[in-house]
């Protein structure tokens, strides 16, 4: 059995994981931790301490209006992207504990292709 890293819960919430191929469970915030816990495989479980997170990216649509999916990108490890059904309210949890400096947007679609193509282009001069 798996055990928390956490002394004290403030959310659980169902939620998915997309590392690999996608996997369904429970979604833990507490004073230590971000934790994820798979419904199927009890093996199966992601524990990001707090102060291993650099980066909450938070993919943001609609003018904020809808929230699709966030990633907590860490110090050693790179980034594991988790979706949830109340993703605001996972998102205020993770603010509780992850200096708002720290909690960015992610680019968007054109914001993407126009940063492909500078690079693109840079490296054709070099």
């Amino acid at each position: 059995m798996v055990e928390s890293i956490n002394t004290k819960v403030d959310l659980v919430i169902k939620g998915s994981s997309m590392l690999g191929l996608g996997s369904y469970g429970q979604i833990m915030i507490g004073d230590r931790g971000f934790e994820f816990f798979d419904d199927r495989n009890v093996n199966n479980y992601i524990q990001i301490p707090w102060d291993e997170v650099d980066y909450v990216i938070a993919e943001v649509l609609f003018g904020g209006h809808w929230i699709p999916r966030y990633a907590l990108r860490t110090k050693r490890n790179g980034t594991y992207t988790f979706a949830s059904k109340q993703p605001k309210v996972v998102l205020r949890a993770i603010r509780k504990y992850v200096e708002p400096e720290r909690m960015v947007r992610s680019l968007s679609f054109f914001q993407g292709i126009w940063r492909g193509l500078k690079a693109l282009i840079h490296r054709k001069k070099h």
